[in-house]
């Protein structure tokens, strides 16, 4: 699986506003729930109970918040940089700056770990979270999601 199978300009989002964790999880489920055929409280509902179980806060300033949804058609990603970072409850206590949501149909089965592996893995690197954080504009910010280096 390649970032662009995951990752598409029209959902990814420059400076997303959020004060908080819940606040963030709210804003993310309001945007994609515009995208989606699935109402914003049950996709609000499905993130904050995965993030019940464990923070989906990863480190270096990113967070993966994910869920599987009942009547989800197909996998839908949304990536953002936030305007200001705001506390994850990450592994490694850094407030979080980088969002990718994934949301998953709930008869996925394991495929959704495809998904979340690519994503990890191009977050991994440090350039790319450079350039995901110095983006001034949506191309430039899809462009450093997606960037594979040289």
């Amino acid at each position: 699986m390649n970032i662009t199978d995951v990752i598409q300009p029209q959902t990814t989002l420059l400076d997303l506003t959020a004060n908080s964790k819940t606040d963030l999880i709210r804003a993310l489920a309001q945007v994609a729930a515009r995208s989606v055929a699935v109402p914003e409280k049950v996709i609000q509902d499905a993130l904050a109970a995965r993030e019940a179980l464990g923070s989906t806060g990863i480190g270096q300033g990113i967070a993966l918040p994910h869920a599987n949804l009942r009547g989800l058609a197909k996998p839908f990603t949304l990536a953002a940089r936030l305007k200001a970072p705001v506390d994850f409850d990450s592994i490694d206590g850094l407030p979080v700056d980088i969002v990718v949501l994934l949301l998953i149909p709930d008869r996925a089965g394991e495929r959704h770990v495809d998904r979340l592996a690519c994503v990890a893995k191009q977050l991994r690197s440090q350039p790319v979270q450079v350039r995901i954080r110095q983006a001034r504009n949506q191309e430039q910010l899809y462009a450093a999601f997606i960037w594979e280096g040289t």
